[in-house]
Formats: structure tokens, sequence, C-alpha cells
């Protein structure tokens, strides 16, 4: 392995040149999570290389450091049977990257991820994960014509095959800005982090895009949706807890239910209202209406009362027998 360093421009990233034998791993795939604000723009992930080797360096959203400018990424490019490492710049067009597919705007040539009018960033909501509530958007479809592949590096053995278009030559040698002191932490921190190094994560690293540079933990990474907006996104019912359908109403306080009037088995009744008249509870209006006849006129005294009209006549008729007799 052969590790050059030498001076280089001011516009270099790291401020060092340098040269790897080693070709660095393919890109991982992830989500870009949403802007964070007006003014934002999109600074891909990349592999960098530190004295561990190849490490992760997550996407993140940068603030550019003045209107106008846009970000052209890194790349790696084989030369003189190395890899060299072409470091990042900010001017007022995207030069040549190397070919190589970012992806969210940066598909090989140029960036589609959005546009500088006057002093406002617009961007476009077809490339771009953007809050519409808090920024300029426009929506424009961007066709990738380009094979779709995850090589990091330009030239050399399956590396990319491509060279800077005409435009992307005047844009190299236009006026560049070097990456903004954040994303120079940003780059640093990433190769202190253990996690990330490709030798430890073998090319899929746990964190891979963050919304702010520097935050390599779960609130700065993109999350998974939580099931019931994912549920919602796939018109599917949302499943409500079983334990909730189980739970007893709770009682209103204001008219308490007579639970000692209510006998085992039988329904809980509904309290009385105390502004109208009493209305009988069900317990009470069916033991009432289920009584057996046969048994309330046996036991009534008022049925031997009644048979007293029928012997009363022959008692009449003997005492006036017994009269005639006398005579």
């Amino acid at each position: 392995m052969t590790v050059l360093l030498l001076a280089v421009p001011a516009f270099s990233f790291a401020g060092v040149f340098i040269s790897v034998n080693i070709a660095p791993p393919v890109l991982p795939v992830y989500a870009q999570p949403a802007c964070p604000g007006d003014g934002y723009i999109w600074t891909p992930g990349y592999w960098a290389w530190g004295s561990a080797g190849y490490f992760w360096v997550p996407g993140t959203w940068v603030l550019a450091p003045r209107p106008g400018f846009l970000w052209t990424p890194g790349y790696w490019g084989w030369a003189g049977g190395a890899y060299l490492w072409h470091p990042g710049y900010w001017g007022p067009h995207v030069g040549f990257y190397g070919g190589v597919n970012y992806g969210f705007g940066y598909l090989g040539v140029g960036f589609s991820g959005g546009e500088w009018r006057g002093g406002t960033f617009y961007y476009n909501r077809s490339v771009t994960n953007v809050n519409v509530t808090n920024v300029h958007i426009y929506n424009k479809t961007v066709v990738n014509n380009v094979t779709v592949n995850r090589v990091s590096y330009n030239g050399g053995t399956g590396g990319i095959n491509a060279r800077p278009t005409r435009e992307e030559q005047v844009a190299m040698n236009e006026r560049h800005v070097s990456p903004t002191n954040l994303q120079a932490q940003h780059e640093h921190s990433a190769g202190a982090n253990h996690d990330l190094l490709a030798s430890v994560n073998h090319g899929r690293p746990a964190v891979t895009a963050t919304a702010r540079p520097g935050e390599f933990h779960a609130r700065g990474a993109p999350a998974p949706r939580p099931a019931t907006a994912q549920a919602r996104a796939d018109n599917r019912p949302i499943a409500r807890p079983a334990a909730n359908r189980s739970l007893p109403r709770p009682q209103n306080s204001a008219r308490p239910v007579e639970r000692s009037a209510r006998a085992p088995g039988q329904n809980v009744e509904r309290p009385q209202n105390a502004r109208g008249p009493s209305v009988p509870r069900p317990s009470a209006y069916r033991a009432e209406n289920n009584r057996p006849q046969a048994h309330e006129n046996a036991s009534r005294p008022e049925n031997s009362r009644a048979q007293a009209p029928a012997s009363a006549p022959r008692a009449q008729h003997e005492e006036k027998s017994r009269d005639q007799r006398g005579r």
C-alpha cells in the first residue's frame, strides 16, 4: 500500500494529496434525511481514507458558503497505478466528479437537485427530500440515462469510464471555495468513529446520512416511519391494541349505580333520572310480570269471602220454615 502526502492547492478538502493502491468500497444505499431549512445544499456521502483505512463520511445538508454557490463532490480516480482522491469544492457551477452516481441529484454529471434563482435556492422536490412549508420548491422530472451502479471511483479495473465534458472543464477552471469548517469537522468526526470504518462495517455503515454535519446518531440519521404512519401510507387499517377493547367504560360520578341492587348474572341497571319519574329496574319488572297467576289467586283471602253470597239464600229459607212450623 502506498500513501503519498504532498502539498496541494488551497481548494483541497484535507489539505493533502492522497494516493492509495486499494480501491474504495462500493457506495451504500441509503435514504436522504429531510432538508433542515432554506439555503441548505445536499452533500453526498463518500469513502475517505484515514490511518485505519477507508471510512464512510455520511451524506449531510450544509449551508452554502454564499448565495449562488453549488457543491461539486469529491471522487476517487485511478491514475499512475494508484487511486487518487480529488477533493470536493464550492463554486458557481458543478464541475467533474468522476461520473460517480451519488444519487439525490448527483447522477454523474451536473446537479439536478435544485438551482439558484437570484439569492434564493429552489429545491427540485422530485429529487430531494424537502419540507414544502419552509423552503422554495419546484418539480422537474429527472431521467437517469446512466446505468445505475454503486461503483465509487473513476477509471482502472471495474471503475467508471467517464471524462469531463466541456462545461465541466470550464467549471473546474472557475474560482473555487474550500469546504466549510463544518464539512471539515464532519469528515474528521467520521474518521474518529470506529463503526464507520470499512474494516468494521464491511461496506455497510450503520449511519449513512445525517440531517446536519456531525450528527452520527439516531436523531440525525433517517429513521423508519412508525407502523401507524406506514399503515396510512399503504391505505391499510390501523390495528388498535387489544387491551383497549377490553377495558370497561368509566362510570359517571354524577350518576352513581346502585351496585347492591344488582344480582349475580344480571346486567348493570341504568341510574335513575332524579328529575324525571322513577323507572322500575329490569329485574324487578320481570319478577312482577312473571309471577304465576294461580299462586296469586290461592293466596289471596278475598277468594273465601267471595263464596259467602252463594250460601245466604239457603239460610234465609231454613229460618222461614221454622217460623211457619211454630205458627
